[in-house]
């Protein structure tokens, strides 16, 4: 066990690593969505051919 652990220690690491910044950036889209603010394009609406596409 202990032996299987040190033999992967760096893609262990480079795991917890990849894992840890997946779970800032959900934890930043989350907190802007909670805010009010669009994690779309944030261009407006007014000018955006696909405005009605959009679901706002």
């Amino acid at each position: 066990m202990i032996s299987g652990i040190i033999a992967n220690i760096g893609t262990i690491i480079i795991g917890l690593i990849l894992l840890t910044v997946v779970a800032l950036i959900i934890a930043k889209i989350v907190r802007d969505k909670k805010k009010g603010k669009s994690v779309g394009c944030g261009c407006g609406c007014a000018d955006c051919p696909s405005a009605t596409d959009c679901g706002k």
